[in-house]
């Protein structure tokens, strides 16, 4: 450890380096919460736009069943996927739906969903599970 005389310089440059360590500072540094479309919110409202199918990654075949979502906070659209067997169905155009991450490292994509990083959680202020369960029905705007 530098302790001598002239050891000013060497402390202050240590002391910048470790400081990027702190996530708080990290994120407040590189403005991560600007770039990011919830705002840094866990959960965020919006419009559906249009409904639309993506192609999973290889290996894996299939369809996911997605939304283009408008956000009332911003204007900013993003996808978001539509988790549930038929749960597309319940939803249409100019319903307001509430969405939230799906939980990939650094809030990221899951698995072979390419480029989702948002599912949908409620429709019309009903949650999405109990709409798909039948336990209540979605609400008309």
């Amino acid at each position: 450890m530098a302790r001598g005389m002239f050891a000013a310089r060497k402390l202050k440059k240590k002391r910048k380096k470790q400081k990027w360590k702190d996530v708080s500072y990290m994120r407040r540094q590189l403005q991560l919460s600007k770039k990011d479309p919830l705002g840094g919110a866990p959960r965020g409202r919006g419009i559906v736009i249009d409904k639309r199918m993506i192609e999973q990654k290889q290996p894996h075949s299939g369809m996911i069943k997605a939304v283009r979502v408008q956000l009332i906070k911003n204007n900013v659209q993003v996808t978001a996927f539509v988790p549930g067997t038929g749960a597309i169905d319940h939803i249409n155009e100019h319903d307001e739906v509430l969405i939230e991450g799906v939980g990939g490292s650094q809030r990221g994509p899951v698995g072979s969903q390419w480029g989702l990083k948002f599912k949908v959680v409620a429709v019309n202020g009903v949650a999405l599970s109990e709409i798909l369960s039948g336990k209540k029905q979605k609400p008309v705007r």
